[in-house]
């Protein structure tokens, strides 16, 4: 790449650097690790498997196309999971081990063009007559049998392909469909699923969703040839969810067999995680419509009775995780914020006498692993900070957490079912990702199964962003990333500062690792002469529930407070020019952009609002409630949280961006801002995707949103 970055360089996917293999795992025997990967760098991703014993590599034969040929027809169903999903690769996007295989070759199962293909002891992947159509592909635990959904139901085959294809339920249509997670828990909740196998291979659990009674919003494809409207029930805040119950179904049976499980006498929940125990009992956790409340349940298979086994109150919200796991011994791990920072607890098979595995004011990221035959715990946390990201391993009997992670960085790990090995992805601000093969026993590096040397700051003329912080004015200290050009720190003259900003909860931008060095919009503008800035306000994750509780009923506050304490403390510095400040975000932060115009006039002289959330009541339930309440029951907070409220105080100049087809954030919400900036008689520029969703994916969509955007910005703030 030239020291220089064009347009085509900052709209590029894969970022540099960032083009490493995804989905890393280990086969269910341990012996090999398996990923996906595309070694050319673009974006079409092959099954690649690493033999541990042998270090021989290899590519699973598949029939993936050229990059250059048309893409497969991808369904409204396909492409709106992509979406959920952020994913931009094409190729095999997603394969699936079977978790205790019998004895025999292994088989793996790929999702690929609207079939069904396996592969069995590493031969190339042969498609599964009679799997046309299949959506959420998974194999059975003994690998014997394959579950799929089509068409809103249930199906399950043999592997072999002989023998009848089973239909396990009927009635799907119209708002109703049967193995399926609905929007909230796919969007909100970060639960993929709708239907789980039993540990013996002989039921599965499933959700049925019911979206009937919820109006649907109609979307208008008007940049094609052909105009057409697609419909999505979409739950707005305040309004209707879709009704979910659990079922439990033989695979060898059909719909009449279903047993329905007791999810309580409140219909309006939230099913948000459910899972089998090891002993072949069924379990869920059910949140309360406000978010206040979380209980786990075990089921009785033949009459759906429930006992509830944990229950959790929470004020003012409760986070959802993904840390509970179900021991052998019968023991219950649970992860829990009641101390205000979240920690692991062991709790006995009743769900009782719960124990602190950990403490302190740090946070556990992620749950890696459980060894029950050495009673070790593995998890990511922040014990040696927020900025960084390391795996920690803690006796389930008691003790001080112990750091595997030797380098400083950002690591991500992936433990063997047996617990000899592990995958460290590790990357720095000065360093691309690697991943190395460790051996767990002594953390020593087996092989490095992913490196590029060659990518560093230097060689692609980037700047190393600088991590910096600073303690705002009622004394929370906050973490904030520079780019700034060495010529511009050392010429000293004033430069445009430019601000951007995510802002919202559940993220975390600044962190020391390689994706925050590759933000190439960032490294442009520095190049530019520009300095720009990003800060973690109060509201942002991984620091503690009162640091992110601060935004509470009160959207758009804390927030904005935090961002204009970021710019006076850079405008101390001499090569930053206060007086020339502008803000750019997409989504939370496209709303924060507008909040910061609206709020902090005197500080913000222009900005970039990308897919903005302007009235909350445009939003769906499960987000917007939990930081918001209900629009009945706290109305003026609505209003006082919404950038329509505020129009009138725009003084900056503004370009709102927004793709036409957005299902997530509504197209809806720039309309009613252009309509209120019209009323209001405010100057506005836009640029629309009349075929884009929430974020824009065509690489000349890309590269003519990036030109647009810096020329709005050297426009009205000048040259940096």
């Amino acid at each position: 790449m030239a020291e220089s970055l064009s347009f085509e360089d900052i709209a590029r996917y894969p970022r540099p650097g960032m083009g490493v293999p995804r989905q890393v795992e280990f086969t269910p025997d341990s012996r090999q690790v398996a990923y996906l990967h595309d070694p050319s760098g673009a974006l079409v991703q092959e099954l690649w498997i690493h033999d541990i014993t042998t270090g021989a590599r290899r590519r699973v034969e598949a029939p993936v196309g050229d990059p250059s040929a048309p893409e497969y027809p991808r369904t409204l169903e396909e492409e709106l999971r992509r979406e959920r999903n952020r994913i931009r690769e094409l190729g095999i996007t997603s394969y699936h081990f079977p978790q205790a295989p019998k004895d025999g070759p292994t088989v793996v199962l790929v999702p690929l063009d609207g079939w069904v293909y396996l592969g069995h002891g590493g031969g190339a992947l042969a498609r599964l007559e009679g799997t046309e159509g299949a959506t959420e592909a998974r194999l059975s635990p003994d690998g014997s049998q394959v579950a799929f959904v089509r068409n809103g139901d249930l199906f399950v085959m043999t592997v072999t392909g002989n023998g009848p294809t089973l239909r396990l339920t009927t009635g799907a249509g119209n708002g109703v469909t049967h193995g399926l997670a609905e929007y909230i828990a796919q969007e909100e909740m970060g639960r993929q699923e709708g239907y789980w196998w039993s540990p013996d291979s002989a039921v599965l659990a499933f959700v049925r969703v019911d979206c009937s009674h919820i109006p649907l919003y109609p979307i208008a494809h008007q940049g094609t040839d052909t105009f057409f409207i697609e419909e999505h029930h979409y739950p707005f805040a305040g309004g209707r969810n879709a009704r979910v119950r659990l079922g439990i179904v033989a695979a060898a049976g059909d719909a009449a067999s279903v047993v329905w499980m007791d999810l309580g006498a409140e219909e309006d929940i939230y099913l948000a995680r459910v899972a089998w125990r090891p002993d072949g009992i069924l379990t869920a956790i059910i949140q309360s419509r406000d978010q206040r409340s979380l209980r786990l349940a075990a089921f009785d298979a033949q009459t759906g009775g429930a006992t509830t086994l944990i229950e959790e109150y929470g004020e003012p919200w409760i986070n959802l995780n993904q840390a509970t796991r179900f021991l052998k011994s019968g023991e219950i791990l649970w992860a829990s914020e009641r101390t205000g920072f979240r920690h692991l607890y062991l709790h006995d098979a009743d769900g009782r006498a719960p124990r602190a595995l950990i403490a302190g004011e740090w946070v556990v990221t992620g749950l890696v692993s459980v060894d029950e035959q050495q009673r070790m715990v593995y998890f990511h946390g922040t014990l040696d900070g927020p900025l960084e990201r390391h795996l920690y391993a803690v006796s389930l009997d008691g003790g001080e957490p112990r750091r595997l992670t030797k380098e400083d960085g950002w690591h991500e790990a992936v433990i063997s079912p047996d617990h000899r090995y592990w995958v460290d992805s590790w990357s720095s601000l000065e360093m691309a990702p690697r991943l190395s093969l460790r051996r767990l026993a002594d953390e020593g590096e087996e092989v490095r199964l992913f490196d590029s040397p060659e990518v560093t700051p230097d060689a692609l003329g980037l700047c190393v962003p600088e991590i910096t912080s600073f303690t705002s004015a009622d004394g929370v200290r906050l973490h904030a990333a520079v780019y700034a050009s060495e010529a511009t720190r050392a010429a000293g003259a004033p430069r445009p500062l430019i601000v951007s900003v995510y802002g919202g909860p559940s993220a975390q931008m600044v962190a020391g690792n390689w994706a925050l060095t590759v933000d190439m919009r960032a490294q442009y503008l520095a190049q530019q002469g520009f300095v720009v800035l990003k800060v973690d306000n109060r509201g942002s994750a991984n620091r503690g529930l009162a640091f992110e509780t601060s935004i509470a009923g009160n959207l758009g506050q804390a927030e904005v407070e935090d961002q204009v304490e970021g710019v006076r403390f850079l405008a101390a510095r001499p090569y930053v020019d206060s007086e020339r400040a502008a803000v750019y975000g997409w989504s939370y932060g496209g709303y924060m952009t507008l909040r910061l115009l609206l709020l902090a006039p005197a500080i913000f002289k222009a900005g970039i609002a990308g897919a903005p959330v302007t009235f909350w009541e445009g939003y769906d339930t499960h987000y917007t409630e939990r930081y918001m309440g209900s629009p009945t029951s706290n109305a003026d907070a609505y209003r006082a949280a919404s950038v329509l409220t505020h129009v009138e105080a725009l003084r900056g100049h503004l370009l709102v961006v927004h793709g036409m087809v957005d299902e997530n954030v509504h197209f809806r919400h720039t309309a009613r801002l252009i309509t209120a900036l019209i009323e209001a008689g405010k100057p506005y520029e836009a640029v629309l995707f009349p075929e884009e969703r929430h974020m824009p994916r065509r690489a000349a969509d890309l590269v003519y949103l990036e030109r647009r955007l810096v020329e709005f910005l050297l426009r009205h703030l000048g040259q940096g």
